[in-house]
């Protein structure tokens, strides 16, 4: 029973430090320098990635992506953040015996980019769209998958701090659908200045 009692407080320990490390995260969102730059989003896809490598090998599982992401004008870190916390939850909620897949999309409509992870697990009901946003908010038992509560609504802030918005698509025949928009990164100015001629130097021929 000693030992017991001794698993208990070290499991609840480490939950403990987990909400912790979630509730620093989202807390910093905002609040930081502004750490914004020109980049697309291959690239804290593919941290994002190397962060959840151990589990699609443990899980099998298949990410599709487009060849090319749009750019943005962001913080890389959050937006490893944003990608880690969708595909985690893809890989996490998936079916029991089935190979979990993963496909991302990408679009882009005027100044905007429309993301979307679609993944064939288990799903979400249409009646919970709007709650599994808030924070602490959990549709099933701890005993049944680990977490804090806190990812989707880290997803949420992150999106709108970037100026986008984010959501759960309800038409998704299998699984669950999420999809963010982005602002794309502005064209680099255009330099309208004409060049000038080289002028031959003396002792040259014209």
């Amino acid at each position: 029973r000693g030992r017991q009692y001794i698993d208990f407080a070290v499991d609840g320990a480490r939950r403990m430090q987990a909400l912790i490390n979630d509730l620093l995260a989202f807390s910093r969102v905002g609040r930081v320098g502004d750490g914004f730059e020109r980049l697309p989003l291959d690239r804290p896809l593919d941290k994002a990635l190397a962060n959840l490598a151990a589990v699609v090998e443990d899980t099998g599982a298949r990410i599709e992506r487009p060849e090319r992401l749009p750019e943005v004008d962001g913080d890389p870190t959050l937006l490893s953040m944003l990608w880690q916390n969708l595909i985690g939850n893809a890989l996490k909620f998936s079916r029991p015996d089935t190979e979990p897949r993963v496909v991302i999309t990408a679009e882009q409509d005027g100044d905007m980019c429309r993301i979307c992870v679609q993944d064939n697990g288990i799903g979400v009901p249409e009646e919970f769209a709007e709650k599994i946003f808030v924070i602490f908010q959990r549709l099933h038992a701890r005993e049944e998958y680990s977490g804090t509560g806190i990812g989707l609504s880290l997803c949420k802030k992150i999106v709108e701090y970037h100026g986008g918005e984010i959501r759960l698509d309800p038409g998704s025949d299998t699984g669950a659908r999420f999809c963010f928009t982005l602002p794309v990164a502005e064209n680099p100015p255009i330099d309208d200045a004409q060049p000038v001629a080289a002028t031959p130097t003396e002792g040259t021929n014209p």
